[in-house]
């Protein structure tokens, strides 16, 4: 087992390019229940500091290297039990690190139906296909010479013919069941082969959005991410077929050179037609399947990490702490919904306004938002980016004008929103509430924090993804879930204050002991001392161990508790404070004291340079909240709806979503355009999500509107030309 277990750590270590004892030690601290977060933060020195992504990947690797020997110990016993597996066989097997070549290796011992093979063996042709295959130095007389031997009517073999055409059968599986073949078949197809489109006639004449596929060729090696999840959608849907083509002579040659020794012998044709029949009809649309199996799957995954990075980017964006927040969700004919929430995301009050046509109930509404703009104390007006959004932001503007109040009047992507309104955490936090009400808190809540908010909404519905309903559901969901995980704990959490959505989302925690933390909360009115999280039902050491390094308390009883130093390095930070003859409280933040600290000159047997210098870190600003300062866009006041814009217009806009074919960019017109990849810079741009991110501001050039198909073509390259 321990044979078994450095082989995997050694695999893993390659496949990664980092060391083994790194993956060792990493694997080591997985099999102990530690999560991942508390990993990467807090057991560098054991990991060689690995980060969160390459624990993740180890993690993975694991998974499928630790089922592929459970593959194995199944294939050799069911080979045992056959008395066929050789010594030879045994370390082949043992030796392999490839699932889909352990199932190639596998394939000629695996129980099958019965096929046309497995009956010509039962009719005794076994021995006369083997004769073909050994006895081509034969060049004269005839093949019937040697199938009248084998024609047997009590064994349904009435002719030569059918003793011949038997023979040809069980070359032809032997042919399809060659690990060697199939995987130079793998290699060539992958390499040299394409994938071929063609439109159903139906479509022939009619247009639609996936015109671009109808007849199209592109390299197997090649073809993007997007345009595989693309061409798979439009073929479920029935638009097109699609195979893939791949060098038939070349491999077949192939084939014919491994089998046929010599050109004259009598059994060549046989043997020929046997090898035409195994790669056309089964080797091929097996390998066929695997390609296409596969490219769907990297492109799931590739799928996938965008919509991961882009939630992430979403996640970070800067909170509005400490500010009343007026959440207003833009309506027309049905109003829009307001509502006021404290500095710490409580509901306070709401109202419904109709200052937009066809009410235009302009005087009413600025006394309602007077009132609760005065009452409460509104800091900021954070208004939904749905329907009516621009004329409602313009109202706005022109109303704290009237009024004479100057407060910050800022745009909310409310995606999702309406999902959070009916669902079950709603109802929770918001009872006997209209749902278009609780959308308006949730949209000001999203400005107040947008990680605490958009923690209770389905990844999913948030609006970030690229073909996110095409790819792996229950792979896209648990990255989603790593995600906002890695978030939540890069962030931290105020233990006081946070929700059961974002608790659960503590590393070590989940719903149960989010659920005993809120009630706790509520019934003791709060922690004063992370150490009281032991008091929590059914919250043990281990559980301690992996949150508390993130989880904060604002003005309890030990500093520290509002910082990532994890409660196992306090020690070590008050052995620091005795040795300068200062408290805790004196330490932390005192720049000029903690820049005299040599991390080097810290380091025992106890705790390592690399969070040594984490802590020193932490120290010189604790509890800071890692995400940047909001700076808002500033859409033209003129530029309301698509008729509005024209080519070349340079505009402001707000990066949405960033896929493998371009950047989708909000330009306050309802409808966001798209930055192609090809219109990002004017240099060649690989992966669009390591140029731009959600949420960042840019200036973008218009340089086409398609009112139909509701199009806008942008361009960031473009911007500063004539």
């Amino acid at each position: 087992m321990d044979n078994v277990k450095d082989k995997i750590v050694k695999q893993i270590a390659d496949d990664l390019s980092v060391k083994k004892k790194q993956v060792a030690s990493t694997i080591k601290l997985l099999q102990d229940d530690n999560t991942v977060p508390f990993i990467a933060r807090y057991r560098k020195e054991v990991t060689g500091s690995l980060d969160e992504v390459k624990i993740y990947d180890i993690q993975k690797q694991l998974d499928y290297y630790s089922e592929l020997e459970e593959r194995k110990e199944t294939i050799l016993k069911t080979i045992e039990t056959q008395d066929k597996l050789t010594d030879e066989l045994r370390e082949t097997i043992e030796n392999c690190m490839n699932k889909k070549e352990l199932e190639d290796i596998y394939l000629p011992y695996k129980p099958k139906r019965r096929t046309k093979a497995s009956v010509a063996i039962e009719s005794g042709l076994e021995p006369f296909a083997q004769q073909m295959l050994l006895f081509q130095n034969v060049t004269s007389g005839s093949v019937d010479e040697y199938a009248v031997k084998y024609v047997d009517p009590e064994k349904n073999v009435n002719t030569v013919e059918e003793a011949c055409l038997g023979a040809e059968h069980i070359i032809c599986s032997w042919v399809s069941e060659n690990a060697e073949i199939r995987k130079m078949v793998r290699r060539i197809s992958y390499r040299m082969g394409n994938i071929v489109t063609k439109v159903k006639d139906e479509y022939k004449d009619k247009r639609s959005k996936y015109e671009m596929y109808y007849d199209h060729i592109e390299p197997v090696k090649d073809i993007p991410p997007h345009r595989v999840l693309a061409i798979n959608r439009a073929e479920r849907e029935n638009f097109i077929s699609v195979s893939i083509q791949t060098l038939d002579d070349h491999i077949l040659e192939l084939i014919r050179r491994h089998y046929i020794q010599n050109q004259d012998s009598i059994f060549q044709p046989h043997i020929e037609s046997a090898i035409d029949d195994a790669f056309k009809n089964y080797i091929f649309p097996s390998i066929e399947n695997e390609i296409r199996n596969e490219l769907t799957e990297s492109a799931d995954q590739s799928s996938i990490s965008v919509f991961s990075e882009n939630l992430r980017e979403l996640l970070l964006q800067p909170p509005a702490a400490d500010k009343v927040i007026m959440g207003i969700d833009p309506g027309l004919r049905t109003g829009s919904k307001v509502t006021v929430i404290d500095k710490t995301g409580k509901y306070l009050g709401h109202a419904v306004i109709y200052p937009l046509k066809p009410q235009n109930k302009v005087e009413e509404s600025d006394k309602i938002l007077k009132s609760l703009i005065e009452n409460f104390g509104v800091d900021i007006i954070a208004i939904g980016n749905g329907t009516g959004s621009r004329e409602l932001s313009t109202y706005i503007r022109e109303m704290l004008e009237r009024i004479d109040k100057k407060i910050q009047c800022v745009t909310v992507n409310e995606s999702g929103a309406s999902v959070y309104s009916a669902s079950e955490i709603a109802r929770e936090e918001l009872p006997d509430m209209d749902v278009s009400i609780r959308g308006a808190v949730s949209i000001a809540r999203r400005w107040q924090d947008p990680l605490a908010e958009l923690v209770k909404i389905d990844p999913k519905s948030i609006g970030v993804g690229q073909y996110q309903h095409d790819v792996n559901q229950g792979v896209l969901s648990q990255a989603l879930d790593n995600t906002v995980e890695s978030v939540v704990n890069y962030v931290g959490v105020d233990l006081n204050t946070a929700s059961y959505s974002l608790l659960k989302y503590v590393a070590g925690i989940g719903p149960s002991l989010a659920r005993n933390i809120v009630e706790y909360r509520n019934e003791k009115g709060g922690f004063q001392d992370l150490k009281n999280l032991m008091e929590v039902p059914r919250l043990g050491d281990k559980a301690f161990q992996q949150a508390a390094g993130f989880l904060r308390i604002r003005n309890g009883i030990n500093p520290l508790d509002n910082s990532a130093v994890h409660p196992e390095s306090y020690e070590f930070v008050k052995t620091i404070c005795n040795n300068k003859s200062v408290s805790v409280n004196d330490l932390i933040g005192n720049q000029e004291l903690i820049s005299t600290l040599v991390p080097k000159d810290l380091i025992s047997d106890n705790i390592g340079l690399p969070t040594i210098r984490d802590i020193i870190d932490e120290l010189k600003k604790p509890g800071r909240d890692p995400r940047m300062d909001y700076v808002d866009v500033a859409f033209s006041p003129d530029i309301i709806e698509m008729e509005d814009l024209s080519e070349g217009m340079i505009l402001n806009g707000v990066v949405t979503n960033v896929t493998h074919f371009g950047a989708f960019v909000d330009v306050g017109v309802h409808q966001d355009g798209l930055v192609h990849v090809s219109e990002m810079a004017n240099r060649y741009i690989k992966d669009p999500t390591k140029f731009c991110k959600v949420g960042d501001r840019i200036k973008i050039k218009v340089i086409s509107i398609d009112m139909d198909r509701k199009r806008i073509g942008l361009s960031m390259k473009q911007v500063g030309k004539s």
